[in-house]
């Protein structure tokens, strides 16, 4: 059920699908979206809370990934399935053409700008 309550929002699939390739600072997330660091890690909750990614912190940052190893059957198959069902719409190729110019930026100095705020 956590599974399905994770994948019923389109923001929670477009960030498993920013994740599919990478670790992204929760800053690099935020920047990608546009919303509130408040929603951001809202959503984060939920997916982590369902298995779909995991986390680790590094001095103030937080960073998230799809799962590593030992993953449960039904976690690796929603990823996979949402991967292939949505990954060529027109919202999914506009993040990644933005995650692109994201990645280009310090990620430090990108969380120092959003601590500002």
């Amino acid at each position: 059920m956590a599974i399905t309550k994770a994948l019923s929002d389109p923001g929670r699939v477009r960030i498993l699908l920013a994740l599919r390739r990478r670790e992204l600072c929760v800053c690099q997330i935020t920047k990608l979206f546009g919303l509130a660091p408040s929603t951001i890690s809202k959503h984060l909750s939920i997916l982590f809370q369902a298995g779909l990614i995991e986390s680790r912190k590094s001095e103030r940052w937080v960073y998230y990934r799809l799962p590593d190893g030992d993953v449960s059957r039904p976690v690796r198959l929603a990823i996979d399935w949402i991967a292939i069902s949505v990954e060529k719409e027109s919202q999914i190729l506009q993040d990644k053409k933005q995650l692109k110019k994201i990645l280009k930026l310090n990620p430090i100095e990108l969380c120092k700008q959003q601590c500002k705020k």
